[in-house]
């Protein structure tokens, strides 16, 4: 069993309100809200935040799972680092496991969540591994900004499923135990397993045009959703 923690915050500097916006048919921070309560693995979700007094909602008032946390003032603000957040709420709770994810990841699956729990436990139990992180794989031409490129030959024009497979850190999911967080002081531990999760599940909400194409996601899941119920 694992404690999920899932920051919330009031302020949002490119999309304004962005985790209290209804998107389709629920606020944005109920779509990873609602899944993590349908992981069988969660034991209790935190919220820590700053905007209590948004979350006017039944399902937050009425689950015992579910822990609302007055962020402290010294944590408030666009420029706090996460990792302090979180070791505030590491300071609060006994587990010893967390997983860690954003409101502004809407479409990350229960299945997704439930694969990454079972990877990342045997991986620790082999010693493989102290903490894991989701990522995006990119197999593209990459260049630097005086036009150079990085990863590829333009004189060799390899298809660009042969070139060598990078992973960009997506921000969906963390996991992470305590002991690899107090030795870090952070969430990505001195042994990470990456976990690569679909792309639009991997859709992360920073941007106005993220938000667009969020709307236009949105019902394609909520289908989904209502065929497998």
């Amino acid at each position: 069993m694992v404690t999920a923690l899932l920051p919330m915050k009031a302020n949002s500097q490119r999309v304004p309100g962005k985790n209290f916006k209804v998107l389709s048919c629920k606020p944005l921070y109920r779509w990873i809200l609602d899944t993590l309560l349908s992981v069988d693995d969660v034991e209790r979700i935190i919220i820590n935040t700053d905007a209590a007094f948004l979350l006017n909602d039944s399902v937050l008032q009425n689950d015992e799972r579910i822990i609302l946390r007055e962020r402290e003032e010294t944590l408030r603000g666009d420029t706090v680092s996460m990792n302090r957040i979180l070791a505030s709420d590491l300071a609060f709770d006994t587990a010893d496991t967390f997983l860690m994810t954003h409101t502004t990841n809407p479409f990350l699956s229960v299945d997704s969540i439930s694969r990454a729990l079972g990877e990342f436990e045997n991986a620790y139990a082999s010693g493989a591994a102290d903490s894991l992180f989701s990522v995006n794989r990119l197999q593209t031409r990459f260049y630097r900004s005086d036009g150079s490129a990085i990863n590829h030959d333009p004189a060799d024009l390899v298809q660009t499923q042969d070139l060598e497979p990078w992973y960009e850190e997506n921000s969906c999911l963390y996991m992470f135990t305590r002991e690899a967080f107090a030795s870090t002081g952070a969430r990505i531990g001195r042994k990470p397993l990456m976990f690569e999760t679909p792309g639009l599940e991997s859709i992360d909400i920073d941007t106005p045009d993220d938000w667009a194409l969020a709307e236009l996601i949105a019902p394609f899941f909520e289908s989904r959703d209502a065929i497998s119920k």
